[in-house]
């Protein structure tokens, strides 16, 4: 077995984390996105005091629609709103990118929306 060189990192401070609105929230809709370049879904969540919000996703190799609708999710709320074609997405879905697709960061257990991770 060899050893694998581990990847070197450029260092943040505290404060430049803490400038990221990392919060946990609840997928209420799920919708295919046929317009957009390369597949994915149009999803919205509710993160509690925040509101709910709405974003595209490249998420279709692992999850079906149904799959993803109540499920606790981890996202970052503070990004402009960016045009995806013909929608705007206002939050980004956080998630592990793999060979088989991207797997979408959950909870293991539930917390209020809105509660932010630190």
């Amino acid at each position: 077995m060899s050893a694998v060189a581990p990847v070197e990192l450029a260092p943040i401070s505290w404060s430049d984390f803490e400038k990221v609105l990392l919060v946990a929230g609840t997928i209420l809709k799920v919708e295919p996105f046929p317009e957009a370049r390369h597949p994915a879904y149009k999803v919205w969540a509710d993160f509690g005091p925040y509101g709910e919000r709405k974003t595209s996703a490249q998420i279709t190799n692992l999850y079906a629609p149904e799959d993803l609708v109540g499920k606790q999710i981890v996202a970052v709320i503070n990004f402009p709103e960016k045009q995806i074609g013909p929608f705007k997405s206002q939050f980004l879905l956080t998630g592990a990118y793999t060979d088989e697709g991207v797997v979408v960061t959950t909870l293991e257990r539930p917390v209020p929306n809105g509660a932010r991770l630190g």
